[in-house]
């Protein structure tokens, strides 16, 4: 995989500072047997998680965190660009695959202490949802697109993972 990069914004501006390096590689002829996951995160919070190679899902819970597997796909939807104050985005952010097994707490200002995971990401570019709302099965009510991702991770079917891959221009 070599070198990884944060997805770049249509304006050719990168989603993070840094590239980062992956933790390893993953078969290829194991892909059928991964799952695939939507995290819904802003996206300055997808831009941390890509320079430090990690995500967090819930606000730091570990429940859906401990759900994927290493070697499961994971792709980072942005309905903002900012948590709090944020304009609207709705767009795929980042791509990646879980690196390993391991779930583990940061230790982070204030003693907020979330649960993460390792990621390996891909470089890409991001993909806005409105193009692929009638071909991604998992919205169910194609008016109300965005009602999915009020559920923060969860599993998408492979083909709708393919699909905002290659919208991404993803190499992974």
């Amino acid at each position: 995989m070599g070198q990884l990069d944060a997805c770049e914004s249509p304006t050719g501006h990168h989603a993070a500072s840094e590239p980062k390096e992956a933790h390893g590689g993953f078969r290829e002829d194991c892909w059928s047997l991964m799952r695939c996951w939507v995290n819904t995160i802003s996206r300055d919070h997808v831009q941390l998680g890509v320079v430090g190679g990690f995500t967090q899902a819930g606000h730091g819970k570990a429940s859906g965190l401990k759900r994927l597997s290493a070697g499961d796909s994971l792709v980072f939807y942005s309905p903002k660009t900012s948590l709090h104050d944020g304009t609207p985005l709705r767009a795929f952010t980042a791509i990646g695959r879980v690196a390993d097994d391991e779930l583990y707490r940061a230790e982070l200002a204030g003693g907020f202490r979330p649960w993460r995971r390792n990621v390996e990401f891909s470089a890409c570019v991001e993909a806005p949802i409105a193009p692929l709302l009638d071909e991604l099965s998992f919205i169910k009510d194609k008016r109300r697109g965005g009602y999915v991702f009020r559920f923060g991770l969860f599993e998408i079917p492979s083909a709708d993972f393919e699909l905002i891959k290659t919208a991404m221009k993803a190499d992974i």
